[in-house]
């Protein structure tokens, strides 16, 4: 078992987006079929293969009120249609908690829904960029670009992760090509 004090300090590999250590979570394509718009699509691709979509690696030193943890993120590039490769999604399960990220290469977006409002909007995230998602804000990244899209995220160590409440019902847009560029469209 590995102790807070191991993961104070960890290197990433630029090139790859993977860390040193810490949780590997890793999705193939089948896995988050349901995500995209039009998931039949995804069996006329020209491919037998299941390619991996997405990878984080997070890292959770400790537990205690106030401490954070971080993970960090890479998205390869491709679409089914015309909306780009994208990860599951998510809230917080303790709502009211933010997490920041920020791109470290490739271009791409965030979708950020208000879960109040179910305002959407998507907010460019690429290197050099940082993105703040407020509490109550459902967010999935999504890499509109040819390179791989990497980031890193902080959030608090209490702010969990609720896949449920978007895997029920999605997001209410999506993020597709249209006319060249990254496009927000309805659902």
């Amino acid at each position: 078992m590995t102790h807070p004090t191991d993961l104070i300090s960890v290197s990433y590999d630029e090139l790859t987006a993977n860390l040193s250590k810490g949780k590997i979570v890793e999705r193939r394509l089948s896995e988050i079929r349901d995500s995209f718009l039009n998931p039949d699509l995804i069996d006329k691709m020209p491919t037998d293969e299941d390619p991996i979509v997405y990878r984080v690696t997070a890292v959770e030193p400790s537990n205690g009120t106030g401490d954070l943890h971080y993970g960090l993120g890479i998205i390869y590039p491709g679409k089914v249609g015309p909306e780009y490769f994208l990860t599951k999604g998510h809230l917080h399960q303790a709502r009211e908690t933010a997490e920041v990220y920020i791109g470290l290469s490739g271009e791409g977006y965030m979708l950020l829904e208000n879960e109040k409002t179910l305002e959407t909007r998507m907010e460019p995230l690429g290197k050099g960029q940082i993105v703040y998602v407020p509490g109550h804000t459902a967010h999935r990244t999504v890499n509109t670009g040819d390179k791989p899209l990497t980031y890193f995220g902080v959030y608090p160590a209490n702010a969990g992760h609720d896949y449920g409440a978007i895997g029920k019902r999605n997001f209410l847009k999506v993020i597709v090509e249209e006319n060249g560029k990254p496009t927000l469209k309805d659902r």
